[in-house]
C-alpha cells in the first residue's frame, strides 16, 4: 500500500494537526510514514499544507506532486492543489469556502460543507476534524477507531471538555462523505 495525501488550507484551520494524527494513526497500525509541513510566512490566516505519505514500504521522497488524495479547506490551496489527484484518486473540499467545481472528471470529488457544520457544532475549530473525518471515509487508509483513539489521547489530555466535540466533528465528516460516494465510501 502506496497513500500520498496533501491536505491543505489556511494557518489556522488545523492541517497540521489533522496530518499528525492520520500520520499517528498510520504508524500505530504498523505503516511506514512521512509528515512534511509547509507553512506561509504569515503562519496563521497565511497559507499552510503537510504532505503525509504512508505506505507499507520505505519512503524515499516526502514530496508529493501526484496524490492519491487531496483535502483542501480554502480557494488558493484548491487553486494549487486540486489538480494534483491521480486518477481515480480523491478530493475533498471544503465546500462553505470553495464553491469552483472540480475540473477532473476521473477522481472521486466529495464536498463538505465544513464551516458551516462547525457552525452547527458551536465551534469554527472543529472544520479541520470534520473534514479529516471526510477524508478518512473517502479513502479508508486508516481506521477511524484508530484516529478516534489519538484525538482521545491528545484532547483528553489538553482540553477533555473538546474531546467529544471534535470526535462527533469527525463522524459527522465521515457521515458526509459517505453519503456523497454513494454508500461507496472508502472502497
Amino acid at each position: 500500500m502506496l497513500h500520498k495525501v496533501i491536505m491543505a488550507g489556511f494557518g489556522g484551520q488545523g492541517i497540521m494537526t489533522a496530518g499528525k494524527i492520520l500520520a499517528e494513526a498510520a504508524l500505530r497500525e504498523g505503516r511506514n510514514v512521512s509528515w512534511l509541513p509547509s507553512y506561509g510566512p504569515e503562519m496563521r490566516g497565511g497559507t499552510a499544507n503537510c504532505h503525509v505519505i504512508i505506505s507499507d514500504d520505505l519512503i524515499g521522497n516526502p514530496i508529493i506532486s501526484e496524490a492519491s488524495a487531496v483535502m483542501v479547506l480554502n480557494q488558493p490551496s484548491f487553486d494549487k492543489f486540486g489538480n494534483n489527484v491521480v486518477s481515480g484518486g480523491k478530493l475533498i473540499v471544503n465546500s462553505s469556502l470553495i464553491a469552483e467545481k472540480s475540473p477532473k472528471d476521473d477522481i472521486g470529488t466529495v464536498y463538505v460543507p465544513a464551516n458551516d457544520i462547525a457552525a452547527e457544532f458551536g465551534n469554527k475549530k472543529v472544520i479541520n476534524m470534520i473534514m479529516l473525518g471526510a477524508y478518512l471515509k473517502a479513502t479508508g487508509v486508516v481506521e477511524i477507531s484508530t484516529i478516534m483513539k489519538i484525538v482521545s489521547e491528545i484532547l483528553g489530555q489538553k482540553n477533555p471538555e473538546l474531546l467529544k466535540l471534535n470526535q462527533d466533528a469527525i463522524l459527522k465528516g465521515a457521515e458526509l462523505a459517505d453519503e456523497a460516494l454513494g454508500g461507496e465510501a472508502g472502497r
